[in-house]
């Protein structure tokens, strides 16, 4: 028998927790069981919650149109405008040519790390946090280092250990707003203060990864580029979550460059662009009728989203064995696994998969430190599944 080709290193070590996990739902799936799955946050899985009609006729008018060919790398400019009008109106300057469309949030932050990442370099990122923060960096030999959100404080920045952590070598510092996994909304004054410490480092860059900006429920939510007088902010957004479209893959990078430190290194983002051709043209036409439309139909969306949150907040409260901190935003819940003897909270995701058939997501893979101990939930199910599914916890966790 011949010798088994070897991985590279890079590929072996990515791991990505959220779809991890279906793996031994799919081996239920075969064997006929039901799966509840309250794992991948994908609106369009759950009754209710559609990609608005304008934005799919879009999409189909592009197609009768034949336009389905090669579009400009950086984006269709009708679409990069639209954009950045949208991000003007967040509070901050932003032109057509800041704006660059992506394959997605995680193909934007593959380019991003592309470009700015050397061996020896940190990305600093909340945790929890999205699994790609910590897979990515370490393949352009990077590495990730995560500063503390307070669980016991509704999530809170610790500013103090961004402070402790931060150095010459940290190229890019992390805003998840609303976060993923926990929901939690940075107030004004926590963004300030996350400038002011990157301001004292000239080689950091702030990401601001805002794709759930519009299912904020505080009316606390601001554009981090809108607070910035001289740190250089890269928000990321797109189509995805909040105008529920996310097989369009659609999403972008805005850069605000106050004093023009990018120059070099965005060069480097527009080679990787155009070497990688273009995002999907059809899509950006649905995604730009989303953009230039009334977006009145969200408010319908947001409430269902919002009663199915304040659902699962309550009956948290009344099992015994887990409790959970109420978000500010987004439509997660991360909740704590309160059994003092809990050693693994993987396995007692695993657990709950195999007796219940109720799937959900191991904390630990938001953040082997800072996320243990947990699971993260989505509450987009209709109600009447979402309480199929904590009966089911109930009966695990008590009998």
């Amino acid at each position: 028998m011949s010798d088994k080709v070897e991985v590279s290193a890079r590929a072996a070590a990515i791991e990505y927790a959220i779809r991890d996990v279906v793996v031994p739902a799919v081996e239920l799936e075969k064997q006929g069981h039901e799966i509840i799955r309250l794992n991948i946050g994908d609106p369009l899985a759950y009754e209710g919650l559609p990609t608005p009609e304008h934005m799919i006729a879009a999409y189909k008018e592009a197609l009768d149109a034949q336009d389905n060919g090669y579009g400009p790398s950086y984006g269709l400019p009708a679409l990069r405008q639209a954009i950045a009008t949208a991000e003007t109106n967040k509070g901050w300057m932003c032109k057509e040519g800041d704006v660059y469309v992506t394959h997605g949030v995680t193909e934007a932050l593959q380019i991003i790390f592309a470009a700015f990442l050397e061996s020896g370099n940190k990305v600093l990122v909340p945790g929890p946090h999205y699994p790609p923060y910590m897979a990515y960096p370490q393949m352009y030999g990077a590495s990730t280092v995560e500063y503390r959100l307070d669980s016991q404080n509704g999530w809170r920045i610790d500013l103090e250990d961004i402070r402790s952590k931060m150095d010459d070598n940290v190229r890019l510092l992390v805003l998840i707003n609303p976060n993923n996994p926990t929901g939690n909304v940075a107030t004004a004054s926590e963004i300030d203060a996350l400038i002011d410490i990157a301001e004292k480092w000239p080689k950091c860059t702030i990401i601001a990864d805002e794709i759930y900006d519009g299912l904020d429920f505080t009316d606390n939510l601001v554009s981090v580029a809108s607070r910035s007088s001289k740190v250089p902010v890269i928000t990321l957004n797109g189509v995805s979550k909040v105008y529920f479209a996310p097989g369009w893959r659609i999403g972008y990078m805005a850069w605000y460059d106050p004093e023009s430190k990018l120059s070099l290194v965005r060069d480097g983002v527009e080679r990787l662009l155009r070497s990688r051709l273009c995002a999907s043209t059809p899509a950006q036409y649905g995604f730009l009728a989303g953009l230039n439309d009334s977006t009145d139909w969200l408010t319908g969306h947001r409430i269902k989203i919002k009663q199915r949150l304040d659902y699962c907040l309550n009956r948290i409260g009344e099992i015994e064995g887990i409790e959970c901190q109420a978000p500010g935003g987004a439509f997660y819940l991360f909740v704590h696994i309160t059994d003092e003897n809990l050693e693994s909270d993987k396995e007692w995701v695993l657990d709950l998969l195999h007796q219940h058939h109720i799937l959900v997501v191991h904390g630990s893979g938001f953040s082997p430190e800072f996320g243990s101990g947990h699971f993260r939930m989505v509450c987009l199910p209709s109600v009447d599944i979402l309480e199929k599914a904590f009966d089911c916890i109930d009966q695990f966790i008590n009998g």
